[in-house]
């Protein structure tokens, strides 16, 4: 059996909704991140999934801690600025957010989860780096959610 194309393996993983968030660090750093979730509630625990080549990456390696901002269906602009490589000031620019210990905070994002760098693991073109929850807060509403290569409500 041939191993599958990426392509093919981007369109299978097409089909497998996902959350939106933006990762942030001090700086302020941002980047869009689907590939987010909880991985321990014993300890509290976060895992996300950033490009090997991005500043976002450095930021939390270099602050040592990270947040995770989870998007809502209104939040679609947010998602599409920091899914690129624009400069750092052209993806927070007309972005309402504060800081809180040291962490952006996107502000009215459905749930805003602050963590500690636990670990940075290799992994292909990602890096996994874990964390541990030292902070959250969370809202109401319809989360974003990117499905078949496209952002989406979830309703």
């Amino acid at each position: 059996m041939s191993a599958p194309d990426p392509a093919r393996f981007r369109a299978a993983m097409a089909m497998l909704p996902t959350g939106v968030t933006v990762v942030s660090a001090a700086g302020p750093a941002g980047a869009t991140a689907n590939a987010v979730c909880s991985l321990s509630i014993e300890p509290m625990l976060m895992l996300a999934c950033l490009d090997r080549g991005s500043r976002t990456l450095l930021a939390v390696q270099a602050a040592n801690h990270f947040g995770v901002s989870v998007l809502h269906a209104g939040q679609e602009e947010i998602a599409r600025a920091f899914a690129t490589k624009a400069p750092v000031a052209e993806k927070w620019a007309g972005v309402a957010w504060r800081e809180r210990n040291g962490i952006p905070a996107i502000d009215d994002a459905l749930a805003w989860i602050a963590c500690d760098l636990r670990d940075v693991i290799a992994a292909g073109d990602h890096v996994i780096v874990t964390g541990e929850v030292r902070e959250l807060e969370s809202g109401a509403g319809d989360p974003l959610v990117f499905s078949g290569g496209e952002y989406r409500p979830l309703r």
